[in-house]
């Protein structure tokens, strides 16, 4: 038996989100499947992190044990090759130590949240971006996201349903840029609450529209409440990155 580093590629938006779920789509099960595939055993398949329904991989880490001793690059082609009706793509396979976990390993995890503010529809990218017909300040979200950069209880930016121990995280960074036509909100920390960063981006477009301003996040934040969250941003302008080791 040899485990793999799996990095992988997908588009949520076909899925109920990483995890497995009875009777629904996920990645996960789609990823266990082409490994059954080229292996002839399902194995379980471990991964750094639980996107939700809709939501987007362009650097999703996992591992697998498999039976048969593989090239990695016979892996990722193998794999490919079982997953071509899905949107779903393995980017790179790679030996690692028995005693490698994709999820607790992990020293931090990138997301990108990407919008537009435009009034037409999204021909192209529906799907793949928030669009917010109205325009947006992104120096203000910027200096906004500063007030949460660092160590706090995002209580108030935590879904109910979060199974976190502890609603104390360290966002170590949190930046807002225009590119082109979009706006770009960047997080980077250790590990993430449930829809923490949907929660924070949906707070940040309040700002960008002026209905809220950085004191206002700062109360927000400091309230520890579910109730004083805004509008939460919908899933398909997430992505998640990058997961470090």
């Amino acid at each position: 038996m040899r485990r793999y580093k799996l990095t992988i590629e997908y588009d949520g938006a076909a899925f109920v989100g990483w995890q497995i779920q009875k009777n629904q789509p996920s990645v996960q099960e789609e990823i266990a499947k082409a490994c059954q595939a080229i292996d002839g055993v399902l194995p379980k398949v471990f991964g750094a992190g639980r996107t939700d329904s809709g939501v987007h991989a362009l650097g999703q880490v996992a591992h697998v044990d498999l039976q048969k001793e593989l090239r990695p690059d016979k892996v990722r082609d193998g794999l490919n090759f079982h997953l071509a009706g899905q949107a779903i793509s393995v980017l790179s396979a790679q030996h690692v130590p028995d005693d490698f976990h994709a999820r607790f390993d992990a020293v931090s995890r990138e997301y990108l949240y990407r919008l537009i503010d435009r009034r037409p529809k999204l021909a192209l990218d529906a799907g793949r971006v928030w669009r917010l017909p109205v325009k947006l300040n992104a120096d203000a979200m910027h200096h906004a996201a500063g007030v949460l950069i660092g160590e706090h209880d995002f209580t108030t930016f935590r879904d109910k349903n979060c199974q976190s121990k502890s609603p104390i995280k360290r966002l170590d960074d949190l930046s807002v840029q225009r590119v082109g036509a979009e706006i770009h909100i960047r997080a980077k920390a250790r590990s993430f609450l449930h829809r923490q960063i949907r929660s924070i981006t949906g707070t940040l477009a309040q700002v960008g529209t002026g209905k809220l301003f950085s004191a206002d996040v700062e109360m927000i934040l400091k309230a520890k409440d579910r109730k004083a969250c805004p509008p939460v941003a919908p899933p398909e302008g997430l992505y998640l990155t990058k997961v470090a080791y």
